[in-house]
């Protein structure tokens, strides 16, 4: 046996089902064993933020991680901007680089780079394996760390020798440990904060975002007054009917500021204290005031349902029904407005659909008109690392089980990896993409007088994406997905009624 022969039988062993792969020459001996190794499901990105961004998706719908195959340090660091989105939505993806071969680095090849140093960035867990023997013990180890609470990046970078050399050795999976259960003082501070003290908010992120961890925070806001919120982006948030209506910290710094001028007291549920995305000249850094007090109940790695169901035994805080969300809306009409597109995925949306939102400016204000919408999975864009949602869609629908997945997509941020439509086409994908298709960097166009600047001729050339015009049907049709163009609602709402019940992946262009 040889080491790649032993590293697919690892991860096999270790539960990894599902390999997203643009492979090269020094991958060649691991390509070869999943063709010899039955099991695992191998998925061709042509790119590597696809691939890294595929394995992100799976994660945030699995809750198990995907293994990624890489080629050499440039081909890792083609995927570095979907682990940097990973890693803050705290993803667990085992990444397998391979590298040079030991003996082969020294003569410093075209492909040689600081593949670690590279790999360090984005990587809670790191090794490169030295020999064949190894492989099978590093890789089971690889998937520990991946596995480990909440959710982590493990990169192991395999030289192609300890690959094709003999001597590899299959390991058993290594215990992953239980998520730690919350301080009984941490528990104990919350309920006192939330007796004796005034302006609380319960920021909640992570799988605190779950419907069972929302029930109990629910519990905990009825018995107290305290308020809910959810972070700004967060890896997956179950919504709908029978869940919370939570709104979010808002992006904007002065939105969030005045949203949060309010608050004395936070408490944290796997979240962090709201900080702005940039710097401005002048605002401050914080989006909560300065004399809040801030109070953790779980850290990321700590389970936030047993947190919450302790302080609501500290509380005695009593079972109450879920707020009332209303009916579903009904699809609008009419010229797309944000609002209306959402009352329209909201009227339409498949029963536990999953929507990979990387809407940008335009989706700002998605959430409060769908809340009412049947129960569905939404992903953020969590790292703000713009090329995150074909890929994060992709990937969502392979973890999805058969799920519908809606892609709310600006097209800016689509042209970074716009080849993962024909992963789609390829795999035959439930996957319905809406291209927000308003021709130019929005955000960019906000973040310029942010700043304290108006845009004059060559900045408006750099935010612009007309001349040309990008030919989102054309180019969706190249790669196998069916699409269509619409420029009102009403056009919008019956081709996703059209692509919900029909297999495969279909993209609508939407002119704003």
């Amino acid at each position: 046996m040889n080491g790649a022969e032993s590293l697919v039988h690892t991860l096999l062993g270790c539960g990894v089902e599902v390999c997203f792969a643009n492979p090269g020459t020094s991958e060649m001996h691991f390509v070869a064993a999943l063709d010899r190794i039955p099991g695992m499901r191998c998925v061709l990105g042509l790119q590597e933020n696809v691939v890294t961004g595929m394995a992100d998706g799976y994660w945030r719908m699995q809750g198990k991680p995907a293994a990624t195959l890489l080629h050499c340090g440039p081909g890792l660091a083609n995927g570095l901007s979907n682990l940097h989105n990973a890693r803050r939505a705290r993803s667990g993806i085992v990444n397998c680089v391979g590298d040079q071969a030991t003996y082969h680095r020294p003569f410093d090849a075209p492909l040689t780079a600081d593949t670690e140093g590279w790999a360090r960035g984005v990587s809670h867990w790191l090794r490169t394996s030295t020999k064949a023997e190894n492989v099978g013990a590093d890789a089971a180890a690889a998937v520990q760390a991946a596995r480990t609470s909440p959710g982590q990046i493990a990169t192991l970078v395999l030289p192609s020798d300890t690959c094709w050399d003999d001597g590899g050795v299959v390991a058993p999976p290594l215990p992953v440990p239980v998520p730690q259960a919350a301080d009984p003082l941490a528990v104990r501070n919350a309920a006192r904060i939330l007796r004796e003290k005034k302006n609380v908010l319960i920021l909640l992120g992570g799988t605190a975002l779950r419907e069972g961890a929302q029930a109990l925070a629910w519990r905990v806001s009825k018995a107290t007054g305290a308020k809910l919120l959810a972070e700004g982006s967060n890896g997956r948030v179950q919504r709908g009917q029978g869940r919370l209506p939570l709104e979010r910290v808002p992006y904007p710094a002065d939105v969030a500021i005045k949203a949060l001028e309010w608050v004395e007291h936070i408490i944290l549920v796997n979240s962090r204290g709201p900080v702005g995305f940039f710097a401005y000249p002048g605002k401050p850094s914080l989006h909560y005031p300065a004399t809040a007090e801030v109070h953790v109940l779980t850290r990321y790695e700590q389970d936030p349902e047993a947190a919450l169901g302790a302080l609501c035994d500290e509380l005695g805080a009593q079972a109450v029904a879920m707020p009332d969300v209303g009916k579903r809306p009904e699809a609008a009409r009419g010229a797309p407005t944000p609002e209306g597109l959402a009352r329209t995925v909201a009227a339409l949306m498949p029963e536990e659909a999953i929507i990979a939102d990387e809407s940008v400016s335009f989706g700002r204000g998605f959430y409060s008109e769908t809340f009412a919408a049947p129960k569905h999975d939404w992903l953020h864009i969590t790292g703000g690392a713009i090329g995150c949602g074909l890929p994060l869609a992709t990937g969502a629908a392979i973890g999805g089980g058969g799920r519908r997945v809606i892609n709310l997509q600006a097209d800016g941020s689509a042209m970074y990896t716009v080849q993962a439509l024909w992963t789609q086409a390829r795999e035959k994908l439930p996957v319905t993409t809406v291209i927000l298709s308003n021709r130019k960097y929005q955000i960019l166009l906000g973040e310029y007088q942010n700043v304290g600047a108006n845009p004059g001729p060559t900045a408006m050339n750099m935010l612009d994406l007309g001349n040309p015009d990008i030919g989102w049907v054309k180019m969706a049709e190249a790669m196998g997905v069916a699409a269509a163009q619409a420029t009102t609602l009403d056009q919008v709402g019956d081709l996703m009624a059209q692509s919900f019940a029909q297999p495969g992946p279909f993209l609508i262009e939407l002119v704003i």
